[in-house]
């Protein structure tokens, strides 16, 4: 689960300026976090299947921002995809 200062640490270490919260680099980096960890929950409860419909609109989600920030700004879109650790 995504507690406060979870969230307050991944906001500062992924903004782009100061107050910056939505930014798609933020958004991607918050999504990442949610979807690493509610995957490690449905390893241990494979039958839960509404919390696996909310992972794959959660992964829907990072994949739309991803495309946007590939086709408007390609070098932010590799920094962030080797900062989060995600294969694009």
């Amino acid at each position: 689960m995504l507690t406060q200062e979870k969230k307050t640490e991944l906001i500062k270490e992924y903004q782009l300026g100061e107050g910056d919260t939505g930014s798609p680099e933020v958004q991607i980096a918050i999504l990442s976090y949610k979807i690493k960890e509610l995957t490690e929950h449905l390893k241990a409860n494979p039958k839960d299947h509404s919390s696996r419909r909310g992972l794959f609109k959660m992964i829907r989600r990072r994949k739309g921002l991803l495309n946007y920030l590939k086709a408007n700004d390609i070098e932010r879109y590799r920094a962030i995809i080797e900062k989060v650790g995600i294969r694009g």
